[in-house]
């Protein structure tokens, strides 16, 4: 009796098959055939032909142009860069094709450049330029612009009042006072210039999480994690309205800035549209599938864009109440998004990047990279400063428009506070942009403002420049 055939499963004969292929062809492996000279001369003289035919026939016509009527020539006379020897002597196979090598200013051209020869170029013929003022300009590799200089902020006011986190801040339109709210349900209204109290307003029963101040009207507008949305009168310091809607907590609201609409988006997912005098939900838009974190308004195309904790930010039409676009290059939750106050564009903050945009298309600029930390706010001036603010309690201060990071910084915490309680909140600047106020953890608004002493020489730019890594999605 014979020996008994031992059986194979099907993924082990197949293996074995590619391996006996790999080793019968592995000498030949990087082995390419010869190129056929005469092929390869076809072909680079019916790309050449397709490519420059039309340009050759135009200054062969335009000399005899200049001929026949004497004027001077554009497109100086003699041997065209474009064709070689053979077309002189007759050879018409090789007509139009590619110099194999010449010059071109004074410079040797190799034979493996030869599609880049001065064809068809004003002032140039197989020798060199000639005497027209045209000339061969070289191609500079792209670069970033040199940042702004800015000088450095300082930490010049820490005013203390709130009895639980600081978690949003907004600027009266007049620049003379600013609000806050908290995680004691109280908003208080903060003069400006000295940083002393003004007034209190209680009637949110949980955290205070957002307010605007109308620059059209006397009204403050406040939203909190008791899913509501207040107006208050500012002439008789009451709420006149509310606006009922919202499922869960209130995160985020914005005023349009031309017409009377408020937006607010929270922890359902939504962001909700309402008529600020009639107190009617315009629009509830609809789309994204976590948190919205963050909303803002203006009056062009799109005039709304919210942020959210599931990694896209959305714009919308006003007008229709539908989404016209969905960036989804943030990788991690999306927590503040800024408009720039001059510029057609915005800036977003992830953990992963900060990321500008350009309006209204949303198209992606560039990213700012460095900050590594969970962030939770956003502020641009009109002097190209943008502030990002961490759940770690740093700060860092950037130029706008080329991305460079001149500044960062630590927020120190209130005496008495653990270094935990170190982060940055809600942060803005003030109308003029010579002050940053921040709200933070440790129960504190802080004020920043530019240091008065710093120059140029204190302070110089470190700027060095990676066009790979800062346009990287």
């Amino acid at each position: 009796m014979g020996e008994d055939i031992q059986k194979h499963s099907v993924h082990t004969l197949v293996f074995r098959s590619l391996k006996r292929t790999h080793d019968m062809f592995l000498s030949e492996e990087g082995s390419l055939p010869p190129l056929d000279q005469k092929a390869v001369s076809a072909w680079r003289s019916s790309k050449a032909k397709d490519t420059y035919g039309p340009i050759v026939e135009l200054v062969r016509k335009q000399q005899e142009i200049a001929k026949k009527t004497g004027l001077p020539a554009n497109y100086p006379g003699g041997q065209l860069a474009l064709t070689n020897k053979s077309e002189q002597d007759g050879e018409t196979s090789q007509a139009l094709a590619l110099m194999p090598s010449g010059t071109i200013g004074g410079h040797q051209m190799p034979q493996s450049s030869a599609n880049v020869s001065a064809v068809g170029i004003p002032g140039y013929a197989a020798g060199g330029p000639t005497n027209n003022t045209q000339s061969l300009i070289t191609r500079k590799a792209p670069t970033m612009p040199k940042p702004q200089w800015h000088p450095p902020w300082k930490l010049c006011r820490v005013i203390s009042g709130h009895i639980g986190w600081v978690r949003c801040v907004a600027v009266d339109p007049t620049n003379e006072w600013f609000c806050t709210g908290s995680a004691d349900r109280v908003i208080k209204i903060w003069d400006l210039a000295s940083g002393r109290l003004k007034l209190s307003l209680t009637g949110h029963v949980s955290t205070v999480r957002a307010l605007q101040v109308s620059p059209r009207h006397p009204y403050l507008f406040s939203a909190g994690e008791d899913r509501q949305v207040k107006c208050w009168d500012l002439e008789y310091n009451k709420v006149i309205r509310h606006y009922h809607g919202h499922l869960s907590a209130v995160y985020s609201m914005a005023l349009h800035p031309t017409i009377d609409v408020l937006v607010t988006c929270g922890r359902d997912s939504t962001a909700r549209v309402w008529d600020m005098r009639t107190k009617a939900n315009i629009h509830t838009l609809t789309g994204h599938t976590n948190t919205v974190a963050s909303v803002v308004c203006q009056a062009a195309e799109p005039q709304i864009i919210t942020s959210s904790h599931d990694s896209t930010i959305r714009l919308w039409d006003l007008a229709a109440g539908r989404s016209m676009a969905t960036l989804t290059n943030h990788k991690k939750s999306v927590r503040a998004v800024a408009m720039h106050p001059n510029l057609y564009m915005f800036a977003s903050a992830s953990p992963d990047n900060i990321k500008q945009w350009k309006c209204p298309e949303g198209k992606f600029i560039q990213n700012l990279s460095g900050h590594n930390a969970i962030l939770n706010c956003l502020a641009i001036n009109a002097d190209n400063v943008m502030v990002s603010g961490a759940d770690n309690g740093s700060l860092h201060f950037w130029d706008f428009k080329t991305g460079y990071n001149f500044q960062r910084s630590q927020a120190p915490v209130q005496p008495g506070s653990m270094d935990s309680e170190a982060g940055v909140f809600a942060m803005a600047f003030d109308h003029s942009g010579s002050r940053l106020i921040t709200a933070e953890a440790d129960k504190t608004i802080k004020i920043y403002k530019e240091d008065d002493e710093a120059n140029e020489e204190t302070h110089p730019i470190n700027w060095k420049p990676d066009l790979l890594k800062r346009r990287r999605y």
